[in-house]
């Protein structure tokens, strides 16, 4: 009997499909595009940050008017909340594959990118965009209160959660690719995507066929 999770991904990729595209983001290409991309929203999400701290009357002086001990433990603070995003980023898809499909997950990191993937097995769409989307709505949900009261909080705790906000966002921003073609260039709920993590492969069926 076939189960639900079956449903949502095939074993071997089935006849009458041909594959549509390929993206490593191991390339230089990629990962220099993507990473630029990274980069120009995590600037735009400080120069926001300032803003409003600015229109908010701060004016600097008491960014850092914090003692020397309490300084360090929020730098530690941080740098383990940063490496702890990478880390859970890529656990809310594993999450998401796991409760779909059941299957084998596969982590690493490259230059580029810290990864997540299934790659013995074809998903369907449906079970792509659910991976894909996860870890932007669950983070995003999660750092907009926590910015809005650090905000009333101190400035120095509203500017790091910014930075991390904006780390966020821009490393979302190669998955935001595969959702925007997974909703506008692959519509087909038939499409299957192959994911190692570094690597996506994108199958339509040569023929059209009925929903799945």
């Amino acid at each position: 009997m076939t189960s639900k999770k079956t449903r949502n991904f095939e074993k071997a990729l089935p006849e009458g499909y041909r594959q549509a595209l390929y993206i490593n983001t191991k390339s230089a290409k990629f990962g220099l595009i993507f990473n630029a991309i990274a980069l120009l929203v995590l600037l735009l999400v400080m120069a926001f940050a300032v803003l409003t701290l600015y229109i908010g009357g701060t004016d600097g002086s008491d960014i850092f008017d914090v003692g020397s001990t309490q300084m360090l433990s929020t730098y530690l603070i941080f740098l383990g909340a940063m490496l702890g995003y990478v880390v859970l980023h890529e656990l809310v898809h594993g999450i998401a594959y796991k409760a779909m499909t059941g299957e084998k997950l596969t982590f690493g990191m490259s230059w580029s990118c810290a990864f997540c993937g299934v790659p013995h097995i074809f998903t369907y769409r449906k079970t792509a965009l659910t991976s894909v989307v996860m870890p932007f709505a669950v983070f995003t949900l999660l750092f907009i209160p926590i910015l809005i009261l650090f905000y009333f909080v101190h400035p120095l705790y509203y500017l790091l959660a910014s930075f991390l906000f904006g780390l966020h966002l821009g490393g979302c921003s190669g998955d935001l690719y595969v959702l925007c073609l997974l909703t506008v260039k692959f519509k087909d709920p038939n499409t299957l995507m192959r994911d190692t993590g570094p690597e996506q492969f994108f199958y339509i069926p040569s023929e059209e066929k009925t929903g799945n």
